[in-house]
């Protein structure tokens, strides 16, 4: 049961807009899939609550206070938003069940160098070298001077750029009605699908 734990240490760079989609994304190839919320501010249980249960079923994880607990049995696949802040107890606590690790980093050069001390614990905290952490770059303008930055600032840190997400509205209508990219007529997200590909290829392990 592969565990994606969305995270990094700033707030506003996309972590609960990326894990619901990441998890509508494995719902809609069949899998069972829990959302788990280790935010205070629980913005993946709000989007949960919005919903419809004629989609794909994404279930949420109860979590007790001040700890993980392991998810129910017939889960085959789990995604984990965290808090900004994450640090300490709390993130050895996410790093020991953790399989995948996905950093969102927006190509500013204020959010470059708060990540960076970041990924290098992610790096060390790693309960092996199996435990794949990989950086989307999330809300960009395409060939804006700040993008062609943040790409040769992941190029000294030996951990994969996944690709980058376009600053669109699509994100906030769709998570506004409780939805995903794939719960749309792809017609209606298609350059978003695409830039995706990469991402979903990733957290199935391809």
């Amino acid at each position: 049961m592969p565990v994606i734990v969305v995270a990094n240490p700033k707030g506003g760079v996309g972590k609960s807009t990326l894990s619901t989609n990441l998890a509508g994304y494995l719902a809609r190839q069949g899998h069972a899939v829990m959302l788990g919320d280790v935010d205070r501010q629980q913005s993946a249980r709000t989007w949960l609550g919005l919903r419809s249960a004629a989609l794909p079923e994404i279930t949420g994880w109860e979590l007790q206070p001040d700890h993980l607990v392991k998810p129910p049995k017939g889960t085959s696949h789990v995604v984990l938003d965290t808090p900004a802040g994450l640090h300490g107890k709390k993130l050895d606590e996410v790093m020991r069940i953790a399989d995948r690790v996905l950093v969102p980093l927006q190509p500013s050069i204020f959010d470059i160098y708060a990540t960076r001390d970041f990924i290098t614990q992610l790096l060390a905290r790693r309960k092996s070298e199996r435990v794949d952490v990989a950086v989307i770059a999330n809300r960009v303008r395409d060939g804006s001077i700040s993008a062609g930055q943040l790409d040769s600032f992941l190029g000294t840190l030996g951990v994969p750029l996944l690709g980058h997400l376009r600053d669109t509205q699509n994100y906030i209508h769709l998570a506004a009605r409780g939805l995903t990219l794939w719960d749309v007529a792809p017609s209606r997200v298609e350059k978003d699908l695409e830039q995706w590909t990469p991402l979903t290829r990733w957290a199935e392990g391809r």
